[in-house]
């Protein structure tokens, strides 16, 4: 098996940062050395020049990008909306629908299924995220509010029925049906999150207590304080910061969150509990301007200005246009973490929540061998996925 030598490097590992050097060997991590040299053969040399070889992203919550949606209907939008995240630094990626019909999901999951998810050329397409249609109509955001409903047992059950890639399911758990729902995602080892909801704190932590294991989009459709017959009552938001377990999504775009947010997450929640999200639509990577979310044909229409997607109206955001570096330099610009954190909170803990650890999410000899290499300025140019160096993107 071929062998590569990346020498040079700054290695961003769990535990800080440290000179070293690294080798592949076929797929997977093969030797990893600090302060030290590897002095054995090889096939290829790769000089990072002293910058940052660190794993490579996991972004859990995508809708599209490079002007492609998931939901756009063909394999090849699919291909190529992942690979639009890849040349920064995305080297696993999770595929997110948009509220729909019962006919258009289950079409998606066929569609879905025949994906090769790890197709030379491109990121590791993990599994799906579901992001509807269960979710509360005013917290519903740039979701289609014909297609919000209960969860219907027939209709997810025939969901989980038809594939085994679904990954993660978004929902609100204050809906009628929802801990039968639950219970069902669990029996099927399916990540359950909350979203689009008006959950109290109360029921958040019941929703917790039997299987809820993150938060979707934190302070994004979902309830902090709020008051009730003149009584204040916690929220979602509140909830996410006393379960120390619970994991919590963050769009560190600079534009969901203000910057004293993204402190207050850091100072509460920690460096293990947070993932950083693009839930990116297809103008990620794009010039601003005009753009469907979700399928071109019905989707929802929003515009992009200064790098943010919007309804219209101006009312609400249409998810992101971030890529992962960018969440990246964000995060680590507005807060006090180091960059080996922020750097965990792309790649360990994101595999952590998808039980993909064992192989994924950080730097050690016998994991996959997905890598990036980054500069100061967050610029990515080298990318590596199961052992391959995406030479297209390759910029030296």
């Amino acid at each position: 098996m071929k062998r590569i030598l990346i020498k040079n490097a700054k290695i961003v590992t769990v535990m800080g940062i440290r000179d070293g050097q690294l080798m592949t060997e076929g797929d997977k991590i093969y030797k990893v050395v600090f302060d030290g040299c590897i002095d054995e053969p090889h096939d290829e040399v790769i000089n990072a020049d002293g910058r940052y070889l660190s794993p490579g992203f996991i972004d859990i919550h995508t809708h599209g990008g490079g002007g492609y949606d998931f939901m756009d209907g063909t394999l090849e939008d699919i291909y190529n909306a992942s690979k639009a995240h890849m040349q920064f630094g995305t080297t696993s990626i999770v595929p997110t629908t948009l509220t729909g019909s019962k006919e258009s999901l289950l079409e998606f999951i066929g569609l879905f299924n025949q994906i090769d998810r790890k197709r030379e050329g491109f990121p590791n397409i993990l599994g799906l995220h579901l992001e509807g249609p269960y979710f509360a109509y005013s917290q519903r955001g740039a979701q289609d509010p014909q297609f919000l409903r209960n969860p219907d047992k027939d209709e997810y059950r025939e969901a989980l029925s038809k594939t085994d890639r679904i990954l993660r399911w978004s929902f609100a758990p204050e809906l009628d049906g929802s801990k039968e729902f639950l219970q069902e995602l669990n029996k099927h080892q399916v990540v359950s999150s909350l979203a689009h909801s008006e959950a109290t704190c109360e029921q958040v932590v019941e929703g917790y207590q039997n299987g809820l294991r993150a938060l979707t989009h934190f302070y994004s459709g979902m309830l902090s304080v709020t008051r009730k017959n003149s009584y204040r009552v916690a929220g979602a938001v509140e909830a996410g910061y006393l379960l120390d377990d619970l994991y919590v999504e963050v769009i560190a775009d600079g534009s969901h969150l203000p910057k004293e947010l993204l402190q207050l997450i850091y100072k509460i929640k920690g460096p293990d509990r947070i993932c950083l999200v693009t839930d990116s639509m297809r103008a990620a990577g794009m010039p601003d301007g005009k753009y469907i979310l979700g399928n071109k044909k019905m989707g929802v229409p929003v515009i992009v200005e200064d790098k943010v997607a919007k309804l219209p109206d101006r009312t609400s955001f249409a998810g992101s246009v971030a890529t992962t570096d960018r969440l990246l330099g964000t995060f680590y610009q507005y807060t006090d973490a180091p960059l080996y954190q922020v750097v965990k909170m792309l790649t360990l803990n994101p595999a952590k929540l998808l039980h993909i650890d064992t192989d994924k999410g950080s730097i050690e000899e016998g994991k996959d061998a997905d890598l990036i290499i980054f500069d100061e300025n967050i610029k990515v140019d080298f990318v590596m996925v199961n052992g391959k160096i995406n030479k297209n993107e390759l910029c030296r």
